[in-house]
């Protein structure tokens, strides 16, 4: 059984990868959208940038994001004239760097599910009178909808399990940017410890395993749902 603190860090890892997939959702559609259906310069080197998360170095991807939101860097600036702070040691950066790191599979998932859609029946929609906008309202995006789904589960998963970009970003604050894997890596450094690891790993797998789970029975209802249409 979790201790209350235990509890406190599982809560603030949903947090943080709640934040994260739902601020890279619209981001990961539109950017999915663009590279399923966009034909412009320079498409192979954005398809590049959008998966580097996925084949750098966590470590290096922190810190490219400590450079760029530092309060000297050119997004911290911003920052903080808009808000008066900095997302620095904060539970907001350390979903900033779980949805930087999470926004490559999720935008694989939507990609592909976007290409799935059959152009032959967004065809027939504008051939039926519907323009640009009402086509992709009723069929591509409807259609493409397990992909979402799938995309957005994968991608809290996957921010639910980051670990170097966050510690090298934001550090390992208690209460602030402490998730999972980073309570699990401080553990691991105090002697005597084998039963709190113990329940936050269990408890990681077990949040891991049902975010599968719910990603793949919403997809295939989805699937279900359009097959009845």
């Amino acid at each position: 059984m979790l201790t209350g603190a235990e509890w406190g860090i599982v809560a603030l890892s949903l947090r943080i990868g709640g934040v994260a997939v739902l601020v890279m959702l619209p981001i990961a559609f539109a950017l999915a959208y663009l590279l399923a259906r966009g034909r412009f310069p320079g498409k192979i080197l954005l398809d590049g940038l959008v998966h580097l998360p996925l084949v750098l170095p966590p470590v290096v991807t922190g810190w490219l994001l400590l450079l760029a939101f530092a309060p000297t860097g050119p997004l911290g600036r911003i920052i903080e004239a808009l808000t008066g702070g900095t997302v620095l040691f904060r539970w907001t950066g350390a979903a900033i760097a779980a949805g930087v790191m999470a926004l490559p599979l999720m935008v694989r998932a939507m990609r592909l599910s976007i290409e799935a859609v059959d152009r032959q029946l967004e065809s027939a929609a504008r051939t039926l009178g519907a323009g640009r906008w009402r086509v992709f309202r009723t069929v591509t995006l409807p259609l493409s909808v397990p992909g979402v789904v799938a995309g957005t589960v994968l991608g809290f998963a996957r921010a639910l399990g980051e670990f170097g970009a966050t510690i090298t970003f934001v550090s390992n604050v208690p209460d602030q940017t402490q998730t999972l894997p980073l309570a699990i890596y401080s553990q691991l450094q105090i002697p005597g410890t084998d039963a709190t690891v113990f329940r936050l790993a269990v408890m990681s797998v077990v949040i891991a395993l049902a975010a599968l789970v719910a990603s793949e029975m919403l997809a295939r209802r989805a699937g279900r749902g359009q097959h009845v249409l």
